[in-house]
Parts: structure tokens; C-alpha cells; sequence
């Protein structure tokens, strides 16, 4: 193979036929303002072609199953390895999948718990066991020398008695024992009787034994002869009966026959006994009992050997019954029983008992949690698991929550009862597993005294203690080798990525991209692949600067074992580590596409053309501001929030400012800010989503000061190809009134409708409106192909005569937001909503451009630009009274990592847009990593110390140089010498203006 990919005349979206090489075996970042064709290279040229030609290469059938690519317009490509796409969206919605599953943890799980797992009994706790011929002999041999012992084996079990025999009893009772005849003739009835019920299996059973060699029984301590049916007359059929195999005495020359005797009542029965008889003064008499089934060592229950599949929640051998290894049912929500956890139980925390109708249940509570020695004037959160336990599950006359709303379940066929219950229904913890998947047999099994459910729960920081300290026997060791290798290296893996505060059954539906992506990243590590191109994009996404490194150091060890690297990347210090760098620009979209320099770091950083040059070099820099907004009375206060590792934490944000919360990953933010803050500011301002989120905080204060709260991410603006951004921002609105205003259309009598390609009336009927049909190929990649009735204009050729300055809708609608600028001058409806899409970076971008093909910083830049054309049009039509602008306006805007997939040179745009926001009387939230935003912030709120466990604090609040001189702030520790660096550019700036 070459030592370099070579590509020649791409020509992909906007790539302007560009040629570029990438070396094998070396790590290769690519930079370039938003929209300049990074992707366009690295995911729709690179990775496309080398998955196309591996897709290729498969049977027409298989190729149907596989995702399908089309060929990129590219004129020659050589020396593509097998290629790896690591994307940053996270597109799992898999309600089974999670960290463990994703990254094969919980496969190699499976395998040592099933291998070196240690089953306890369900019912007395004790070790369910093989019993082994070695481990017996040893026993055996460990008694006292000289001990006598029968070893044996039963044909009657203590736990299978026989049928009371029919007129036994009454024989023996109305038999007079005063004379020896009447005597005979009694026991002769009882003998005629006794054999007579023996069941025929049981005949034929002692026949055989006597055809082997067996001719004595033994019970409860005496030896019969079983030749004829009169030697049977001393046993008791309803009691255990045993066939003796040997009488031994214990010694290291009776070993054989030991052994001897424990196979023989294996393979008889799959049982041996040894009742020992010791000599006269050393001891009691014992009952050993071994088996060679899989049962409890004490009360002898037999179990299913643990296998793989009784440990897979998705599969219904190892599954909850109940949830189906969901982990939750519909059920009674504790949320909705206990909403506010704030509460003690004398002020009514349990919801249902403070009604008049049950209050006398509150009563009951209290004496039962007296008697129980449980606290009722310390809040719910406070008390211990096991005292919630209690309190839900009741104990003796006392039911308990789920007693109680069991009692009223039996009672539903009244409506009242039917409507009250409802109140409480919701999804909980399945009651069976308590949330952990698995059927009781799959918890009970072992290994250093928790199961895998208990495993599974641990963070992965300390699942790598967990595992690296495991105490195995030395079989067991063996038998673990190489299953314990795996499960550490993708642990250790996960831990370098930053992600050591996710739990390994953390849902994968609920991780953000970036974790999503880096997920994937270390278990492309862990699968150790040689000779691969991995294409990653922007890896570092929701990573705090401090866990950058261990990224980059992820990425050079993956390059070190043989893989080419191709990295979208816009963090500096990932750019910095490349050994070989492409930038591409020098714009966007149609004025990107080229690629401006290549190279080592060093050398892009001297190339006059590379903007990430001049932006590495400190040539172009985003300047600190010189004076900071001061926070004023206006405050949202949040106080007591308790969800996930958030412990009690109080949240001060002063409004009208531009305030970053901060914080390494993991450590509380977008839970606070997302699903906390945010849904107590819905609910308090009457724009109710979901359920009341009462029971997640104590109080929330300031709400007086906002008429709105506007939440931005990075969720798609649409999902169908009709949608666009022009129609997003509402300019597609005056756009279509234009037309319709034109002498052609009021003498066609056309409306603004008749503009539109999402209703019927002018669109095109064929396609409706979407301009293109799609054609499945089976298993080559689907084609869309113009429309043949409007070749792809969307319209009818009636709407497409209407033209305003020489173009029609269509032409309007594949202008670029530049082009359209100029073209709309002196519409200023139109040109207001246009000019934020610029503002924000996006002037690249068509206004017809479908949905579907922004990414999620994209996306998300035309919800801040919508939000800004509104917040504009609010305070144009309010008075000029500053006053009566802010109070037009008084939104709270919470943006979740706005830089996502910006440039140096964009987030200087974004900064600038956000400026305008809180100009307009707004307040900004943003939850954010990158240090130019957070060095531009009038406020900081920092979190952690750490993530997960660790983190869920507050650990500073104030200024950007205030979190920067704070020793206990993670951010503040890389934040200080990005001040301090631009503090010293402003000097020199400063004395060379002097100068």
C-alpha cells in the first residue's frame, strides 16, 4: 500500500476540485472556517469512497443490508485503508443499549460471571455448588484416622415421601398384642400389606439393585438384608431409605475405595452420604451429604448452571419477568406519590395520605416509623434507603405505599378510586428487580460478594478499581485471564476519553454526541485494529479543556498501533497535535471549497493564506472585553435541586448578562441547566412540558423578571427536505408576499400560498414540492432524481413565470444568504431576517437549503438567528425608551455548546449575536467549554470538583478573573493563562499604537 492517501480533483458539495495527500500511519487534523468543505472531504469524499469500495467488494445480496453510499465526485483516489467513520451525533435510541453493551463490556461480563460467578441459594443464601470426587476424598480424609463410616446412597429421598399405605395404620392399631399368635398373625398382615403398596417402580428398582451386587439397605442406623420381601418388615417407606455401597474405615490407604464408592453413588443416583460412626469418645456422629447436581450446600434446592444468556436483559432467559428487562413498568411514580422530597414526613412528604379521605394512613405512618426508630422531622432525601424501603413496602400490620395503593387496586371498579390512582401512575422501577434487568437466579450469582447488576452500576473509575483488584482463586484466575484483559483495557480505554464519571448501564440514549462519539473511539481502541482510517468528527465536543490531552493522547494510540487518522477538528490543542494539518477556505460555502495550506502545524502557521494560521499564531485573536456587564438586583434564584449526583445545589444567575456555566465533563451542568432550571422556568411561566418538576428542586424565585424562556440546542429545525431556514426564520413569509405583489401574479390572481412549496396550489403535484423522487435501488445506494414534471423547481411553470429582478422563486430560493442580501436591498422586512443568518456565521448557507443536511451547530445558529430577528422586530416596534425595550423583551435564551462546529473566526460572529440578545433586553445562559466564550462572559458559574460522583457542586461564581484565581476550579486553572496572554496582547497592542 501507498504511503499516503492521494486524492485528485474532488469535486464534492462545494470542494473546488482540490488535490490533497494524506499520510498513512500519522494523525491528520482539518481545519477551516464553518461551511468551508471540511466534511465534504473528510466524511463525503474520503470515508464514502473507502466504505463504497468495502461495501463493493460483498455480494449483491449483502449489500442491500449495508448502508449505501454514493460514489463521490472525485477524478482519483489511491491507497485507501478500510475505513472507520466515528460521527458525532449520537443515534442510538435503543432503550436496551448502554456504556456497558456499546463498548462489549457487558459481553465479556456475561462470560466471567457465568464462568467465575459463585451462586448463592434464593432462599437460604447458601453456595450453590458441584460437589467434586477430589474435594470429597479430602474432606474424608481430613476425619480422624480410624473412623468408621457407610457410604451410601438413596433410593427414597427425604423430600419424595411415599403415600400413606392404605390400612397399615388400622392393622397395627386393632392388632392385640396379648398373645404371640395374634402377634404373628398382625405382623404377617402388616409384611402382606407393606410389600403389597410398594409401588411397582420401587420393585423394580430394588430388583435391579440386587441383579448388581447391592443385597443391604440402611435406615436410621440399622442395615437390612433386602433378599425377601420379609427382610423388608423393619423399614419405614415413608422415611428416607439408603443402599450401601461400602463400609469404610478412614485412612490414606482407603482413598480408592472412597473414590470408588463416590462414583459409584454418583452414577447411581447422583448422590452419596457418608454417615459416620466415630469411636467411642471423640465425637458426634455425622451426616455428610455431596451431589453431584448444581444445588444449594445447604438446603439442597437445585439450580440452573449459570450460562452467558441468564445474564442478558435482552434475551428472556436472563430478562426481569416483570419488566421484560426494561428495568421500569407502569406502575405507581414515586416522583408523583413523594413530589416534593424537600418535605419531612410530618409535613405530609407521602402526597396520597394528606387527603382527608386517607389522612388517618398518615396517622398509621407515624407510628409505624416510631416503632421503626425512623426520623419523621428530617426530609425525605435525608433519610437512608433503608428507611425509604420500609416506608414503601411496609412491614407487619403496617402496608406500606405499596400496600396501601395495592388495597385500592382491588377496589377499582368504582370510578372515584379509578381516578385517584391515575393521579399516580407513571414509569418506575420495576418492583421485582429494582431496576436491574435481571431475573432473582442472574442477581444471585457472584463474584467478590456483588453480581453484575451491582457491577454494572459502578462508574467507570470505579469499575477500574473494581476490576484491577479482583480476588480470584487460582482456577478461577485461569479460567478469567483473558476476559479480565478485555473488560480492563476498555475500561482503562473509556477512562482515558474522559467519560470516567458514566456508569457502565448508563442508557446510550441519553449520552450527549460527544460522549456518544467518544464511546466509539475507545472501543475502536479496544478492538485493537491494525492498518484502519479512522475519520473522526470534532472528537472534542463536550470535553473540558483539562481532559483534551487524554483525548489526544487516545488518538495518538490508535495512530501508534498502525491506523491513519483523519480528525474535523476547530479545538486549538488538538490542531496543535496534528502531524499534518489541512486547512480549507477561505470562506464558506460557495466562497470555501479550496484548500488555502498544508502541511506540518508549524508550516500553516507561517502560510499568510490559512485564517487557523493567523489564529494559531496569535496574529488574529478574540479580544477580551474591556468592560464586563455588572450583575444588578434581577436574579433567578434555584434552590435544592436534587436529580442524578446533584446534592441540594443553590443556583444564582443574574439576568442581562451573558452567563457561562462551566465545569470539567460530567459534573452537573446540563443536568441543572437542561433538566432542572429549564423545566421550572416552563412550568412557572405557564408553558407546562412534560411533568411538573416539582420534586427535583425546593424553590424558585426571580421568575417575575422574564416574560419567556427560549431553549436553543442542536436539535434539527426540521425533519423533512421542505424544511429550510428561510422558511425557519419566518423571511419566506415576505419573500412569497413579494411575489404575489408583482403585476404578473394580481393578474393571475395569485396569493402568497400559491408561493409555497408545502401546500397544495402552486407547488408542483408530482413531487409535492419536495423537488426530487427518490428511487430505491434495493441493495445499490436510493437515487433522487429531478422531478420530470418541474425538474426539480418545486413549482408549477405558472408560479415560475412570476419574476422579481429577472428571477423567479426557485432562483430566489438557491441564492446563498449573501447573495440574498444584496438582491432584497431595500426590502427591509426581508434584509432584518436575513442579516442575523449572516450574523451567526451562516451567510454561506442557501435559503432554500433542505433541513436534513445541517449539522447540529448549524441547526442551532439558525435558532439563535431566529431568535434574534424577533428579539429585533420586539424592540424596533417598542418604544425608544430603553426601558420599554428590556421590558418587550426579558427572555432568558440557554444555549448548550453554541461553538459546536465553529472556527476561531465564527465564535468571534457568535460573541457578537450575543451581544446584540442581551442589548435587546435578554439574558444569555450558555453552557460551554471553549475559553474564548468563557473569557468574553460577564458571569461564570463552575462546577464539579469532578464528574459524576464527584462533581454536582457549585465550586465558584463570578467574574472570568475571579474563577481564574480560584484553586478549586478546574476551569479557572486554564482559563488564567488565556487571560493573562490576552491581557499582554492588549498591552503590546496598546504601547504600539503609542509608539
Amino acid at each position: 500500500m501507498n504511503d499516503q492517501i492521494t486524492i485528485r480533483g474532488a469535486r464534492t458539495h462545494n470542494l473546488k476540485g482540490i488535490d490533497v495527500d494524506i499520510p498513512h500511519n500519522a494523525l491528520t487534523v482539518v481545519s477551516g472556517v464553518s461551511g468551508s468543505g471540511k466534511s465534504s472531504l473528510a466524511f463525503d469524499t474520503v470515508y464514502a469512497e473507502g466504505q463504497r469500495r468495502y461495501v463493493e467488494s460483498l455480494s449483491a445480496y449483502a449489500r442491500q443490508f449495508l448502508e449505501r453510499i454514493e460514489k463521490p465526485d472525485v477524478d482519483f483516489m489511491d491507497g485507501l485503508a478500510p475505513a472507520i467513520a466515528i460521527k458525532q451525533k449520537n443515534q442510538t435510541r435503543n432503550p436496551r443499549s448502554t456504556v456497558a453493551t456499546a463498548t462489549e463490556i457487558y459481553d465479556y461480563l456475561r462470560l466471567l460471571y457465568a464462568r467465575c460467578g459463585t451462586v448463592t441459594c434464593l432462599h437460604c443464601g447458601g453456595i450453590v455448588r458441584h460437589d467434586t470426587v477430589d474435594e470429597i476424598v479430602t474432606a474424608l480424609l481430613a476425619l480422624p484416622a480410624g473412623t468408621r463410616t457407610y457410604a451410601l446412597f438413596p433410593i427414597i429421598r427425604a423430600e419424595l415421601k411415599l403415600e400413606p399405605m392404605q390400612g397399615t395404620a388400622t392393622e397395627e392399631t386393632e392388632a392385640p398384642s396379648t398373645t404371640k399368635k395374634t402377634a404373628k398373625k398382625a405382623a404377617t398382615k402388616k409384611t402382606t400389606a407393606t410389600v403389597t403398596n410398594i409401588t411397582d417402580s420401587l420393585k423394580e428398582r430394588l430388583a435391579e439393585l440386587r441383579r448388581r451386587g447391592y443385597n443391604r439397605l440402611y435406615q436410621s442406623g440399622k442395615i437390612v438384608e433386602f433378599s425377601t420381601p420379609e427382610s423388608l418388615l423393619e423399614l419405614d417407606f415413608a422415611q428416607p431409605i439408603f443402599v450401601l455401597i461400602d463400609r469404610l474405615s478412614i485412612s490414606p490407604d482407603s482413598r480408592a475405595r472412597i473414590v470408588d464408592a463416590i462414583e459409584t453413588g454418583y452414577r447411581e443416583s447422583g448422590e452419596v452420604q457418608f454417615h459416620t460412626a466415630p469411636r467411642e469418645g471423640e465425637g458426634e456422629p455425622q451426616h455428610l451429604r455431596y451431589s453431584a447436581a448444581f444445588e444449594c450446600s445447604t438446603c439442597h434446592r437445585a439450580y440452573r448452571e449459570p450460562e452467558p444468556r441468564l445474564f442478558s436483559f435482552n434475551n428472556p432467559y436472563g430478562a426481569c419477568p416483570r419488566c421484560q428487562g426494561f428495568g421500569n413498568t407502569i406502575d405507581f411514580d414515586p416522583n408523583l406519590i413523594i413530589p416534593d422530597k424537600s418535605k419531612t414526613l410530618d409535613e405530609g412528604a407521602i402526597a396520597p395520605w394528606t387527603t382527608p379521605k386517607y389522612r388517618p394512613h398518615h396517622g398509621e405512618m407515624l407510628r409505624a416509623a416510631k416503632s421503626a426508630h425512623i426520623p419523621t422531622n428530617v426530609p425525605w432525601y435525608d433519610l437512608t434507603a433503608v428507611q425509604q424501603r420500609f416506608l414503601e413496602d411496609g412491614s407487619g400490620s403496617f402496608p406500606g405505599i405499596r400496600g396501601f395503593f395495592a388495597a385500592l387496586d382491588r377496589k377499582k371498579y368504582k370510578l372515584h378510586v379509578r381516578v385517584f390512582l391515575s393521579k399516580y401512575r407513571g414509569y418506575a422501577l420495576c418492583p421485582d428487580c429494582r431496576g436491574q434487568r435481571l431475573r432473582a437466579e442472574a442477581r444471585a450469582v457472584l463474584i467478590n460478594s456483588i453480581n453484575i447488576c451491582e457491577a454494572s452500576a459502578l462508574t467507570i473509575t470505579a469499575a477500574q478499581q473494581f476490576f484491577d483488584n479482583l480476588q480470584l482463586s487460582p482456577a478461577q484466575t485461569e479460567i478469567a485471564g483473558k476476559i479480565l484483559e478485555e473488560v480492563r483495557q476498555r475500561i482503562h480505554f473509556l477512562h482515558q476519553v474522559g467519560l470516567d464519571y458514566l456508569t457502565l448501564d448508563r442508557l446510550s440514549s441519553t449520552l450527549s454526541g460527544g460522549e456518544s462519539q467518544r464511546i466509539q473511539l475507545a472501543t475502536s481502541l479496544g478492538s485493537r485494529l491494525v492498518g484502519a482510517l479512522y475519520v473522526l468528527d470534532e472528537p472534542s465536543i463536550g470535553l473540558h479543556t483539562r481532559d483534551t490531552a487524554k483525548l489526544i493522547r487516545i488518538m495518538e494510540d490508535l495512530r501508534d498501533l498502525g491506523n491513519t487518522i483523519l480528525v474535523v477538528e476547530h479545538d486549538p490543542d488538538v490542531i496543535r497535535a496534528a502531524d499534518h494539518l489541512l486547512d480549507l477556505g477561505p470562506g464558506a460555502g460557495e466562497l470555501g471549497g479550496q484548500l488555502l495550506a498544508a502541511g506540518t502545524v508549524a508550516e500553516v502557521t507561517a502560510d499568510p493564506n490559512s485564517i487557523t494560521g493567523k489564529y494559531l499564531s496569535g496574529r488574529l485573536t478574540i479580544p477580551v472585553p474591556k468592560h464586563r456587564r455588572e450583575p444588578g438586583r434581577e436574579r433567578l434564584k434555584l434552590t435544592g435541586a436534587r436529580i442524578h449526583n446533584l446534592r441540594g445545589v443553590d443556583l444564582d444567575i443574574p439576568l442581562g448578562l451573558l452567563c457561562c456555566v462551566t465545569g470539567v465533563s460530567g459534573s452537573g451542568k446540563s443536568t441543572i441547566v437542561h433538566q432542572v432550571l429549564y423545566r421550572a422556568l416552563m412550568q412557572a411561566l405557564g408553558q407546562t412540558e412534560g411533568a411538573d418538576p416539582a420534586h427535583l428542586y425546593r424553590e424558585l424565585s426571580g421568575t417575575q423578571h422574564l416574560n419567556d424562556v427560549v431553549l436553543v440546542d442542536q436539535s434539527p429545525i426540521g425533519r423533512t427536505p421542505r424544511s429550510n431556514p428561510v422558511t425557519y426564520i419566518k423571511a419566506f413569509d415576505d419573500i412569497r408576499a413579494l411575489f404575489s405583489a408583482q403585476p404578473d401574479a394580481k393578474r393571475k390572481s395569485l396569493t402568497p400560498g400559491h408561493f409555497s412549496f408545502n401546500v397544495p396550489g402552486g407547488r408542483c403535484d408530482v413531487c409535492e414540492g419536495d423537488g426530487t423522487v427518490t428511487v430505491e435501488m434495493q441493495f445499490l445506494a436510493d437515487i433522487e432524481l429531478p422531478c420530470e414534471e418541474c425538474n426539480g423547481t418545486r413549482y408549477k411553470n405558472s408560479i415560475l413565470d412570476i419574476k422579481y429582478k429577472n428571477k423567479n422563486i426557485h432562483d430566489v430560493l438557491n441564492m446563498t444568504v449573501k447573495e440574498a442580501l444584496y438582491y432584497f436591498a431595500g426590502h427591509p422586512k426581508i434584509v432584518d431576517k436575513l442579516y442575523v443568518l449572516d450574523e451567526v456565521g451562516l451567510g454561506y448557507v442557501r435559503l432554500g437549503q433542505s433541513a436534513t443536511t445541517l449539522s447540529g451547530g448549524e441547526a442551532q445558529r439558525v435558532k439563535l438567528a431566529s431568535h434574534l430577528a424577533t428579539a429585533r422586530s420586539t424592540s424596533t416596534r417598542a418604544s425608544s425608551n430603553e426601558a420599554a425595550k428590556k421590558a418587550a423583551s426579558r427572555t432568558l435564551y440557554i444555549l448548550d455548546e453554541p461553538t459546536t462546529g465553529l472556527h476561531f473566526d465564527d465564535v468571534a460572529k457568535l460573541l457578537n449575536a450575543f451581544h446584540k440578545l442581551i442589548d435587546g433586553g435578554g439574558s444569555l445562559l450558555v453552557i460551554e467549554h471553549n475559553l474564548d466564550v468563557i473569557k468574553s462572559a460577564d458571569w461564570v458559574i463552575d462546577m464539579g470538583p469532578e464528574g459524576g460522583s464527584g462533581g454536582g457542586q457549585i465550586v465558584a461564581a463570578g467574574t472570568p478573573e475571579q474563577i481564574a484565581t480560584n484553586p478549586a476550579s478546574h476551569t479557572g486553572h486554564w482559563l488564567a493563562p488565556v487571560l493573562k496572554a490576552a491581557s499582554a496582547t492588549r498591552t503590546a497592542h496598546a504601547e504600539e499604537i503609542l509608539a
